[in-house]
C-alpha cells in the first residue's frame, strides 16, 4: 500500500510541475506575443482605414517599437516583469520539492 501512496504523491508532484511549467511558459510567451498582437491589430486597423497591409506594417512596427522602448525605459518596469516571472519559477520549484518530503514520509 505504501508503494501506491508514493505513486499517488509522485503523480500529484508531476501534475504540479506541469501546471507551473505551463504558467511560466504562458507568462513569458505573453510578454513576447503582446507586441506582435499590437502590430497585427494596428495593421488590421489601418486596413479598415484604407491603407494597404504593407504600408500599415511600415507604420505599425515603428509605432509598437516606440511603445515597447518607452515601456523598457520606464524605471523598474522591465525588471519587475522579469522578477515576477522568476518568482513564478521559484514558487513552482519550491512547491515541487515540497512533495519530496511528503513522499519520504509516506515511505516510512
Amino acid at each position: 500500500m505504501k508503494k501506491v501512496n508514493v505513486a499517488v504523491v509522485r503523480l500529484i508532484q508531476f501534475v504540479v510541475f506541469v501546471v507551473f511549467t505551463f504558467i511560466v511558459m504562458a507568462y513569458f510567451g505573453a510578454i513576447i506575443l503582446l507586441p506582435l498582437d499590437a502590430i497585427s491589430l494596428l495593421i488590421k486597423l489601418m486596413g479598415v482605414v484604407g491603407l494597404h497591409g504593407f504600408i500599415g506594417a511600415l507604420i505599425a512596427v515603428p509605432a509598437v517599437g516606440y511603445l515597447v522602448l518607452m515601456a523598457y525605459k520606464t524605471p523598474g518596469l522591465s525588471k519587475m516583469i522579469i522578477e515576477t516571472g522568476l518568482d513564478l519559477v521559484a514558487t513552482g520549484k519550491a512547491k515541487v520539492e515540497a512533495f519530496n518530503a511528503i513522499a519520504s514520509d509516506v515511505k516510512g
